[in-house]
C-alpha cells in the first residue's frame, strides 16, 4: 500500500531528525508544566508539506498546527511529532513520532517510531502489524500475576483511578510503569513487551496509529465502558486500554472498579 510505505518514510525521517536534533528552544503551551520544541514544530510542518504534495486530497490533524487541508475531505491524517516532548526536552529516551490515516471505516495505515532505538512499528488496516517489517503480535497471556501494565499521566496530572487501579493490580502481582509516551506504550503492548495498557485519556493524533497497530498485532481495545472504540478515537471517549486478550476483562476490571462514573 503506497499510504503505507509513505507513513514509514516519513517516520524513518522523524527518527533520523528527532535523533540529530537536541532540543534547544524548549517553551511551553497550556502551562509551565506543557512543553513544545522547535522540533515539535519542525517535524510536523515537514510532515504537512509532504502530505500536501503526495495527497493533495486529505486533510491533516496535528498537535501543533491544528487541522488544514480540505474541510471535505474524505480521508485525515493525524500527526504527533513529538509524544511525549517533556522527556524529550528533558533528555529521557522515550518518546516517538505517530502519524495515521484514517477514513470513514476508520484507521487505514498508522505508524509509531521510537527515535531513541531507531525502531518504526506500523500497520495496515486487515493486514497485520510489523516492526521493523517483521510481524508482531501481542503477548499471550492467561493471568496478569508477572504481567506489565504501561500507563500515563493525564498530562503531569494523576487522573481519577489512576493510582488505586495501579494498588489492584500490584495486589494481583501485576507490575505497573510510566513512561511518558501514549503512541509507544501502545505500540509496546503491540509488539508484546507490555501486557497492557490503559489511558485515563488522550488526543485522537496521540493514539490512532497505536490503536491500529495493537488491534492489528491482536490486542483487545476497549474504552472504560467495556465497549470497542470509535473508529477514530476522541477525547470525548474518556480513555482506553489495549491488552493481551487473556487478560483484558482482569485489566477492565482493575480499571472500571477503581474508577468514578463519568470521571
Amino acid at each position: 500500500m503506497d499510504e503505507l510505505y509513505f507513513a514509514e518514510e516519513l517516520a524513518l525521517w522523524a527518527v533520523d531528525y528527532i535523533r540529530s536534533h537536541t532540543p534547544t528552544d524548549v517553551g511551553t503551551k497550556a502551562g509551565p508544566a506543557d512543553f513544545v520544541t522547535e522540533t515539535d514544530r519542525e517535524v510536523e510542518e515537514y510532515v504537512r508539506k509532504r502530505i500536501a504534495e503526495e495527497f493533495p486530497d486529505d486533510a491533516v490533524v496535528g498537535e501543533e498546527f491544528g487541522a488544514s487541508g480540505p474541510t471535505d475531505a474524505a480521508r485525515r491524517w493525524f500527526v504527533d511529532p513529538v509524544d511525549g516532548t517533556t522527556n524529550y526536552a528533558h533528555g529521557v529516551p522515550w518518546a516517538s513520532f505517530s502519524l495515521g490515516l484514517v477514513d470513514a471505516a476508520g484507521p487505514i495505515v498508522g505508524v509509531v517510531a521510537d527515535p531513541y532505538r531507531e525502531e518504526v512499528f506500523s500497520a495496515a488496516r486487515d493486514a497485520g502489524a510489523r516492526l521493523g517489517g517483521v510481524p508482531i503480535r501481542c503477548a499471550e497471556r492467561a493471568d496478569l500475576a508477572g504481567g506489565v501494565l504501561v500507563t500515563e499521566l493525564a498530562g503531569h496530572r494523576v487522573w481519577d483511578g489512576l493510582l488505586p487501579m495501579i494498588e489492584a493490580l500490584a495486589a494481583a502481582e501485576c507490575t505497573s510503569r510510566i513512561l511518558g509516551s501514549s503512541a509507544l506504550s501502545i505500540a509496546t503492548v503491540a509488539a508484546g513487551r507490555a501486557d497492557a495498557v490503559v489511558l485515563g485519556g488522550y488526543n485522537t493524533w496521540d493514539v490512532v496509529a497505536g490503536v491500529l497497530i495493537a488491534r492489528e498485532a491482536g490486542a483487545t481495545v476497549l474504552g472504560r465502558d467495556g465497549v470497542e472504540l470509535p473508529a477514530v478515537p476522541s477525547a470525548a471517549d474518556n480513555g482506553l486500554m489495549a491488552a493481551a486478550p487473556g487478560i483484558a476483562n482482569a485489566v477492565l476490571n482493575a480499571w472500571r472498579n477503581n474508577t468514578q462514573e463519568g470521571s
